[in-house]
């Protein structure tokens, strides 16, 4: 069993790292095959001989190349070289600093959407080595990084595999990418959009992962607020899956979806959050939950099939565009939601309600118009449904057929902060299709 389990993993695992990371300590015969890749590759990404990947360092070098043959055993068309797409960056004391992303594709099947991307991202680099006072005495130390962000990297890879299996499923190309010098300001991330990425346009959204390892600890998604992701959140928190993201608001730290937020592309980022071990030599591969990460991995997983597959997000920050009222609580920050019918998710009132009730309007469906109307509303302390409006329009007789059958609704149950009830805001996309006439 074990000789056997050994085998499976490994042959995924480059040539360069079997040898010394065959043995790991941790491991036992009942992990998962992906539990024991993702070990495996932490112990790399996370190892002394990498000294803590400092942007611009041998090590950073070392673990973009590792990672570029992860991408290669996957089956991913790897578009850097082997040593990475190098960039340069001027210091404030003059010199420049050579960091270098690994970029991955795996092309979509959909001839409208394959020209257009999901960017799946993990910072490469961390704090590198540090020489200290010890009561007179000079110790290095090295940050070793593996919750920050050698668990990030294993998961990339990890997706690397299950996407590039499933690329059939996907109709938007996917592009991988292990950023340098995350630390230093963003700067791969932003050399990649705004100076390696021809296509940078045609990004419909990105995933950033970044300190995925402490999971007991929680797991955590941040959209800026993006009403687009949060409803596409919600509505897989409506589904079977082995673990459900936090929607927060404040944002867990500074990392490489700033740079596409700061282009206006629609961005998450995926975390467990801050750990005591941050940013000291004690974040060791012990730090971290294989067990817990490999759920957050099938979660990421089916979101992003589930945001390749859908309609474009687009880029509105909810807090200052999509607030159905000012004095209400947005539906995901509530400790208790909303619920409709027993479900929480807005995919089920649409499903027990919207859909059951809306009627298309005849002069709409004989001018051939359809499309998504995002309709915004409250839900009371009594759970009455009010401020019914329209957020984002596509035409008045879609619009109205929208309103009014959301404005129809019966009560729900109210959402609740810290016990109490509130009135909580609500957004959802109503959709109107025409069959084909085969």
């Amino acid at each position: 069993m074990m000789r056997k389990l050994l085998f499976l993993t490994l042959f995924f695992v480059p040539a360069m790292a079997m040898a010394q990371y065959a043995a790991l300590p941790g491991a036992d015969m009942y992990e998962s095959d992906r539990m024991y890749s993702m070990r495996q590759n932490v112990s790399y990404f996370a190892s002394a001989a990498l000294e803590g990947r400092a942007a611009g360092s041998q090590g950073e070098a070392d673990a973009a190349a590792y990672l570029t043959e992860l991408f290669g055993d996957a089956g991913v068309d790897v578009l850097s070289s082997d040593q990475g797409d190098i960039f340069g960056m001027k210091l404030d004391n003059g010199d420049t600093l050579r960091s270098r992303n690994v970029i991955g594709f795996i092309p979509g099947y959909d001839h409208n959407l394959k020209d257009h991307y999901i960017v799946i991202g993990a910072r490469l680099d961390n704090l590198g080595t540090y020489t200290v006072n010890d009561n007179g005495e000079l110790l290095t130390r090295t940050y070793f990084g593996a919750n920050g962000n050698a668990s990030g990297l294993a998961m990339l890879a990890e997706l690397a595999q299950m996407l590039s299996s499933d690329r059939v499923l996907l109709r938007r190309s996917v592009i991988l990418a292990g950023f340098g010098a995350s630390l230093k300001s963003q700067a791969g991330s932003w050399y990649f959009l705004n100076r390696s990425f021809a296509d940078s346009p045609n990004i419909d959204a990105m995933i950033n992962l970044d300190m995925l390892g402490t999971g007991s600890r929680g797991f955590y998604a941040f959209t800026g607020a993006n009403n687009d992701l949060n409803i596409l959140i919600g509505t897989l928190s409506g589904t079977l899956q082995p673990v459900h993201p936090k929607l927060v608001s404040m944002e867990p730290c500074a990392s490489d979806h700033r740079s596409f937020y700061g282009s206006r592309i629609p961005s998450v980022m995926f975390t467990t959050g801050m750990y005591p071990e941050y940013n000291t030599y004690r974040d060791t591969p012990s730090v971290l939950e294989y067990d817990m990460m490999e759920k957050e991995l099938e979660y990421i997983y089916n979101f992003t099939v589930s945001l390749c597959n859908g309609i474009k997000p687009s880029f509105v920050n909810e807090t200052a565009d999509q607030k159905a009222s000012d004095d209400a609580v947005p539906f995901y920050a509530c400790d208790v939601r909303p619920s409709f019918l027993g479900s929480t998710s807005p995919d089920g009132f649409l499903q027990k309600w919207v859909y059951t009730y809306l009627r298309y309007p005849a002069e709409a469906a004989d001018s051939g118009i359809q499309g998504r109307v995002l309709v915004g509303f409250t839900v009371d302390e009594k759970g009455k449904v009010g401020d019914v409006k329209v957020l984002r329009s596509v035409d008045p007789l879609l619009d109205a057929e929208a309103v009014r059958v959301v404005s129809a609704s019966p009560d729900w149950k109210p959402g609740r902060v810290k016990g109490q009830k509130v009135k909580s805001s609500v957004s959802v996309y109503v959709e109107f299709r025409l069959k084909k006439n085969h």
